[in-house]
């Protein structure tokens, strides 16, 4: 498998979920969706801490994501309905993780949670990973805490590698521990993932996958 020279899916279509490029605009959306859901995030998720914020602030953090974008530096994602309308969540494929790989990371908001859209999400942008971008391995990490998030991993065929120890500080202070699960480029064929219904396309809404 190799980079697909259209440059990243700015746009997937999921049976249940547009997973798109943030826009400014979704400002007020993501703010209706993130702020009814921080007793849901705050465990997991240290961005939850930045908020209450104006809308203002918050396009201003959909702009930042939306460069890193454009720049193909990192892969900050909106996951909104089929009609565009209504923030579901968020997702990512973040290069943080070396040459050649892509940590997912995604949240859900506490609305739409226990539906499976997590599963259905990461499922996505690992059949992007591999089949457009043509990494060699793709990585979640999530606290041993987040049942849900360890269930989305274990779903997909991913590899658990090992927990690493009081890694991160959490939101409450406390340092936690972060399991490692992977899914390595020669597995993938045999993974939930590569069955991922979907379609991709480009920043000019070419058909990539």
């Amino acid at each position: 498998m190799t980079p697909n020279s259209s440059g990243p899916a700015y746009t997937i279509q999921t049976p249940r979920t547009l997973i798109r490029c943030w826009s400014p605009a979704d400002a007020a959306r993501a703010l209706r969706a993130i702020e009814s859901s921080l007793d849901h995030l705050h465990p997991w998720m240290d961005w939850a801490r930045n908020y209450p914020m104006s809308v203002a602030q918050q396009a201003a953090v959909l702009r930042r994501f939306r460069g890193l974008f454009d720049l193909g530096q990192d892969f900050t994602y909106a996951v909104v309905d089929r009609s565009g309308m209504e923030v579901l969540g968020g997702s990512g494929l973040h290069p943080r993780v070396g040459e050649g790989a892509r940590e997912i990371g995604y949240w859900i908001a506490a609305e739409h949670a226990g539906q499976g859209l997590a599963t259905e999400v990461a499922a996505a942008l690992t059949r992007v990973a591999f089949e457009l971008e043509g990494v060699r391995r793709v990585e979640i990490h999530c606290d041993p805490r987040n049942v849900r998030s360890v269930a989305v991993a274990r779903k997909l065929g991913f590899t658990h590698e090992g927990t690493l120890r009081k890694r991160l500080m959490a939101p409450d202070g406390v340092y936690r521990d972060i399991m490692l699960w992977t899914l390595l480029a020669e597995d993938y064929r045999a993974s939930p993932a590569a069955a991922s219904n979907l379609e991709a396309f480009d920043v000019l809404g070419q058909k990539l996958l």
